[in-house]
């Protein structure tokens, strides 16, 4: 299973409803996260926006990409960064290196 988070920063110079009414209107809050994506994590980020940690197959990748093109643009300004997780590891090492 493969990681992404997904930064997805308010556009500025819309108003929350108006960015919720771009979504609705384009069918985000039907269409994502699409089945088989698992959401990890999603919390609002004051100042940023929302960031959205997503747990896939990574022959979903493209589909979630195309989702977000298609229906998060031009509410939000889009940053994706491939992301694992590292607790266990940590733990490992720090056990380790005591």
């Amino acid at each position: 299973m493969e990681m992404l988070t997904v930064f997805l920063r308010h556009d500025e110079s819309k108003t929350v409803d108006e960015i919720n009414q771009h979504l609705k209107q384009t069918g985000w809050f039907e269409h994502f996260p699409p089945p088989g994506v698992e959401v990890v994590s999603w919390y609002v980020m004051m100042g940023i926006g929302q960031v959205v940690t997503l747990r896939f197959p990574a022959e979903q990748l493209r589909e979630i990409n195309r989702l977000i093109e298609s229906e998060a643009w031009g509410g939000y300004r889009t940053e994706f960064y491939p992301t694992y997780d590292y607790r266990n590891l940590y733990e490992q090492l720090r056990t380790k290196m005591k």
